[in-house]
């Protein structure tokens, strides 16, 4: 633990907090520019104890109260997964869906395509709601928005008492055209209501408001899913810690990168899909204003998973159409790839004799072998302690006790032996399988997206990434791998510096060089009035506010849109953006081809000031390592001895030739033979690799 760590806090103060699979993070930034970490186990069962548990860690550290911890914060910024493992356990209400009469099948028809065209085996995930309770309702809207047959409002009576009888907890709504006229949705809302809670109704012409009726309808029905567990559990977390001292309510990461508040998210929980890893971009936002260079990719490795983010020139990208749980949700969110490659993540031998590491993961309960909780299968944390890049006892600050003889027993069982290899090769080849992994989650981010990462500063984070940043990226072409010293709680830190955000959109439909400029005008300026309306009821206005302009157009025959800035009705400027986007994409354009707009999007947001870390003002002559141990670098030096250093010996300044290992508080850093490592103003870690 640093000293700067040891001093009190100074308030006021701000708060990030992370609920990732196996550890709870908790960053705080203080009024002397001071950040304060914890780290502690993740409580699954109730994801609320482990955020109390981490403020009442760092409380203890500093001998205070709870209730004085939270008096003295300004802002608490909350992050979880629960929404994700919601979906992923299966564990949701039980829903029921009112549709328009002979579309009741559309949420199974789907798209009626494979997201793999070459797997015609793996089965589609389960529908949400079984036949039985998806309910067709007379009426009709037409493709204009005009009403043709009225809403038969008995029939949508009858439907809420065949849902209360059947059980159903929470309703979706997704009726035929309804992005074009809401009436009809509205007015099932308003039955629906006399049985059940408002925020258990989830109207899709309100949650996604898109012209995709499948996706329209899959978002409504995830969000009315996830009502039952995540809106609870968010209503009693911010009231423990109002009542426990805490002045402002806390906001939530949102899917899109921004904050929100409880209130705004209740109607919503669809948006906290990518809660936590979402908060990469404010994080991102840090780094780029800490080392002058904005075209990075982040790789956060945590316990479970790595979650790759990539911004350039400043900008993240945005994505409309994720898929969570084997479910199309159409809500904005940040452009995320995941994979299961994280220090939990379990290693194997497969039938055919070949090694597969994940996509299961030993969790935090039992969590790796090493950790002596009842866990005997490998993972990568065993690998990496057999391997000597992680010591032997207490990790992040004795959240858990590493187990040597442990790990050795799991990789030998699993691994060696049914490959006949040493447990040393074992490990090895456990680290090279999880690398090439990570390396191919990057290039999914970066050149599949039509970006060279070699220009890019790889951004190594999480409890894991630091150990395989360098490797990573040599594989890549980089040339430089940055770690922030709170790599160990990244998306923590990231919430701090996030604004509170909300995407609109509107359906419009027009040829781009002659549809009216005013009905463009208009449409922009109703979502900027619904924008405005919303951030000031999250306390927002005047200069406090940011609104910005994009819309969606295609080439006349296509199905998919490109989104493209419109910041004035320039059509040459629109067209020139659009042909921009379209040819790094695709690889081509059509000159002067026909161009659609299909929609308008405005983003409001509420600007929070940046945080200001303080500069690192430690001293130090000539750092001597703590110790050196032997440490396998990789399949073509083998084993080498490894000088290892205490990060609280490394002041603004320091130099240092690889192969070496840094111990941080919540992470630890590797870095290859003849990598050069210099830690910077802020007391974070650039690491130059090695040309080759």
């Amino acid at each position: 633990m640093s000293q700067v760590e040891l001093l009190p806090p100074q308030s006021p103060w701000r708060v990030g907090v992370d609920i990732g699979g196996t550890f709870t993070d908790l960053v705080l930034h203080d009024a002397a520019g001071l950040l304060h970490v914890a780290k502690v186990p993740s409580t699954p069962d109730d994801p609320a104890r482990g955020v109390m548990a981490a403020l009442q860690a760092l409380a203890d550290r500093h001998a205070m109260s709870m209730g004085d911890l939270l008096a003295g914060c300004d802002l608490l910024v909350h992050g979880s997964t629960v929404a994700t493992n919601t979906m992923l356990e299966g564990k949701g209400a039980r829903t029921g869906m009112l549709t328009t009469e002979g579309f009741r099948d559309s949420l199974e028809i789907r798209r009626g395509i494979r997201e793999d065209m070459w797997d015609h085996r793996a089965p589609f995930a389960p529908v949400l709601v079984p036949r039985h309770l998806r309910l067709g309702i007379p009426g009709r809207i037409d493709r204009d928005g005009i009403e043709i047959a009225p809403l038969d409002e008995e029939a949508v009576e009858a439907a809420a008492q065949t849902f209360k009888a059947e059980g159903v907890e929470a309703v979706a709504v997704c009726l035929l055209n309804c992005f074009l006229n809401t009436d009809h949705e509205r007015r099932c809302g308003e039955i629906l209501a006399r049985h059940f809670d408002r925020h258990h109704i989830a109207l899709s012409s309100e949650i996604a408001p898109i012209i995709g009726e499948y996706e329209r309808g899959s978002t409504a029905v995830v969000n009315a899913t996830l009502s039952h567990r995540v809106v609870p559990y968010l209503n009693r977390l911010d009231k423990t810690l109002t009542e426990g001292g805490l002045r402002h309510p806390m906001l939530l990461v949102q899917s899109n990168g921004g904050a929100a508040s409880v209130a705004q998210v209740t109607s919503r929980p669809v948006n906290l899909t990518l809660s936590g890893p979402a908060a990469a971009v404010g994080a991102l936002n840090l780094v780029a204003e800490q080392t002058g260079h904005d075209d990075l990719i982040s790789m956060e490795i945590g316990g479970t998973s790595c979650d790759v983010v990539m911004m350039r020139g400043g900008q993240v990208a945005l994505s409309d159409d994720l898929m969570i749980a084997g479910y199309h949700v159409s809500t904005p969110a940040v452009d995320v790839h995941t994979v299961g490659a994280g220090g939990g993540t379990i290693a194997r031998v497969d039938a055919g004799g070949m090694l597969q590491l994940g996509p299961e993961g030993a969790g935090a309960d039992p969590g790796p072998a090493c950790y002596g909780k009842g866990g005997t299968r490998p993972t990568v944390t065993d690998a990496l302690l057999v391997l000597g890049r992680l010591r032997e006892g207490p990790l992040a600050n004795g959240a858990v006790t590493l187990d040597l003889p442990r790990a050795r027993k799991a990789l030998e069982t699993h691994v060696a032996g049914p490959l006949k290899l040493s447990v040393e090769e074992a490990a090895a080849g456990v680290i090279s399988v999880l690398e090439q992994n990570l390396l191919h989650a990057v290039e999914r981010i970066s050149i599949e997206r039509g970006y060279d990462p070699a220009s890019c500063y790889l951004v190594a984070a999480g409890g894991a990434g630091p150990m395989h940043g360098s490797a990573v990226a040599r594989q890549l072409g980089c040339s430089t791998v940055y770690i922030p010293r709170q790599a160990g709680a990244f998306c923590a830190l990231g919430m701090l510096n996030a604004d509170v955000r909300r995407d609109l959109s509107q359906v419009l439909f027009g040829d781009l060089d002659t549809m009216d400029a005013s009905s463009v005008d208009t449409g922009f300026s109703s979502l900027e009035k619904q924008a405005v309306e919303i951030l000031a009821m999250e306390g927002f206005e005047g200069k406090r506010v940011d609104l910005e302009r994009s819309a969606d157009l295609r080439y006349r025959g296509q199905q998919f849109p490109v989104r493209v800035p419109a910041p004035t009705f320039d059509r040459a400027a629109i067209r020139l953006a659009f042909e921009d986007q379209h040819q790094r994409m695709f690889g081509h354009i059509q000159p002067q081809g026909e161009l659609e707009l299909t929609a308008l999007h405005v983003t409001g947001r509420g600007l929070i000031p940046r945080i200001d870390p303080a500069r690192d003002t430690r001293s130090t002559e000539g750092p001597l390592p703590i110790e050196t141990r032997d440490v396998h670098a990789d399949l073509n030096h083998g084993i080498l001895a490894t000088p290892v250093y205490a990060s609280d010996d490394l002041a603004s300044g320091v130099t240092l030739t690889g192969p070496l290992l840094i111990e941080e508080a919540t992470t630890t850093l590797y870095a290859g033979p003849g990598d050069t490592v210099t830690v910077d103003a802020y007391g974070n870690y650039r690491v130059t690799l090695e040309a080759t």
